[in-house]
């Protein structure tokens, strides 16, 4: 191997560290936000990466934590919004029907979705 072999070695080397580095201190400066709708009027918005107790109109509690939402408690009679997954990416919502709230995300992560029919 000849000296230009190694400087170009080194420049791959110092590219794939370089590209590797940005990924990892990048960190989770996408800013995600949980949008709260009560009859289609904003009831709040609140930050996804602040651990928080949100109680919506007496009827619903989100619970915010480790940057996911999650619907803890519901006084609907289904409770189908209790049992949905907790959210934490964009686009992804939980919704309760008989108090008509929406919860949804917007901005962060993106859904790991090919495509969303709307």
């Amino acid at each position: 191997m000849k000296k230009n072999d190694f400087i170009l070695i080194g420049i791959i080397l110092v590219l794939a560290v370089s590209f590797i580095g940005y990924h990892f201190l990048k960190g989770k400066d996408e800013s995600a936000e949980v949008v709260i709708t009560v009859d289609g009027k904003a009831y709040g918005t609140y930050d996804l990466a602040a651990d928080q107790t949100i109680n919506i109109n007496g009827t619903n509690t989100l619970v915010i934590q480790d940057g996911q939402a999650d619907m803890k408690d519901a006084d609907c009679p289904d409770k189908l919004c209790v049992h949905q997954k907790a959210i934490s990416r964009d686009g992804e919502s939980i919704i309760c029907l008989p108090n008509k709230i929406v919860v949804t995300i917007e901005g962060g992560k993106k859904s790991e979705l090919d495509a969303v029919a709307k």
